[in-house]
């Protein structure tokens, strides 16, 4: 399993982008974003897209991939993004 860059996710199928940079164009089932599309066709940095998602709560794109005890915060720690929810 990888991570996703954007939201921190540890349960991607394949690498975001391989070793030449390609994209794998998978779409994470947390935070909806497609390697290859969102940051080459819409022209989004991770940064910006992660900022967009958490300001929509954070809402999971696959719901039925959510497990229960999920935890934003603790998530987010896999990419090094120590944030503090305040809902």
């Amino acid at each position: 399993m990888y991570i996703c860059p954007v939201c921190g996710y540890n349960e991607l199928d394949e690498k975001p982008y391989d070793l030449d940079g390609n994209p794998s164009y998978e779409i994470c089932s947390c935070c909806g974003f497609e390697f290859g599309f969102d940051d080459d066709s819409e022209g989004e940095s991770f940064e910006s897209y992660r900022t967009k998602w958490l300001n929509k709560n954070a809402k999971w794109f696959r719901e039925k991939k959510k497990k229960e005890n999920w935890n934003l915060e603790e998530q987010l720690k896999n990419i090094n993004i120590y944030f503090k929810n305040n809902k």
